[in-house]
């Protein structure tokens, strides 16, 4: 069965953006890569420290991924076009997630309860990624 995983890309701050979503989703990196560290990349030598490719295992088969966007590809620009969806399986969970998401964010809809969800709640975080938290009714 084919998998679909979130890959954020940012303008510098993506292992800034990494290293907080780790310490609100917990678990380790399974992959991270600096451009300076694979030698295919050589051409990108100014972004050198930036990070090429990042992977974090969240929940049950969920990999969130992402990088610093090049110098020679041009500027990463934000939208309000995608939302990360995260679904928990209980209040306190929910609330964590949604909580430890929100530091340095600005709050969208705070949670409450809907008539498909216990707690729903959307945000944009300090990186400018929108997240919608979802808790199961």
């Amino acid at each position: 069965m084919a998998a679909l995983n979130p890959y954020l890309n940012f303008g510098g701050t993506c292992e800034a953006a990494f290293n907080f979503y780790k310490t609100v989703f917990g678990g380790e990196f399974s992959s991270f890569q600096r451009f300076n560290e694979v030698s295919s990349a050589g051409e990108h030598t100014a972004d050198g420290n930036l990070i090429m490719h990042v992977t974090l295992p969240i929940g049950d088969g969920t990999v969130l991924m992402g990088s610093d966007r090049p110098s020679v590809m041009g500027p990463v620009t934000a939208g309000n076009n995608v939302h990360i969806s995260v679904q928990t399986k209980g209040q306190a969970e929910t609330e964590r997630i949604f909580n430890g998401l929100t530091d340095g964010g600005e709050v969208l809809m705070p949670l409450q309860e809907t008539f498909w969800s216990a707690a729903f709640g959307m945000l944009t975080d300090k990186f400018g990624i929108q997240w919608m938290v979802n808790s199961e009714h």
